[in-house]
């Protein structure tokens, strides 16, 4: 049995879906009737790539700048490696981390942690960095801070 391909209908939902969701009072009426498509039946096919795993959930994207939250820090962070699951765990529960991860380690790049830590203000970032290095007792760790942002936007497969 081979694999099977998108039919063109559900290529064409997954373009729509990957975009931003309109702001109407009935968002997948608008894109089904982009596609061409009942509203029941594209609600249909996203469930069946939910089921099915070719997407993973919906989210909303803050804009955080105009939000005001302008500062962003990359924690980057020397864990051992025994401790490296437990360190994580409690780093990825604070609110003001959107994404930690972890990472292999090299020769002139000791840090195997990352977290980045969002806030108003740079010392807002290092304020939790502060917290942070507390609650997991991890001492040695620095803050990146972007300088200049040159692309930022959500992959586009269709």
């Amino acid at each position: 049995m081979g694999k099977k391909t998108m039919t063109d209908i559900e290529k064409q939902i997954c373009k729509e879906v990957q975009e931003d969701i309109p702001l109407t009072s009935r968002p997948f009426k608008e894109l089904a009737d982009k596609v061409g498509i009942s509203e029941d039946e594209l609600i249909a096919k996203v469930n069946e790539f939910l089921e099915k795993g070719y997407i993973r959930r919906f989210g909303a994207a803050l804009r955080h700048r105009k939000a005001g939250i302008t500062a962003n820090g990359m924690g980057v962070w020397i864990v051992p490696e025994k401790d490296r699951e437990r360190v994580g765990k409690i780093m990825a529960s604070f609110r003001e981390v959107s994404h930690c991860y972890e990472r292999p380690l090299f020769e002139d790049w000791p840090y195997n942690l990352f977290t980045m830590i969002h806030g108003r203000t740079k010392e807002d970032c290092l304020e939790v960095a502060r917290k942070i290095s507390k609650a997991t007792g991890i001492k040695e760790y620095n803050l990146l801070f972007s300088s200049q942002e040159f692309k930022k936007e959500s992959m586009v497969y269709f």
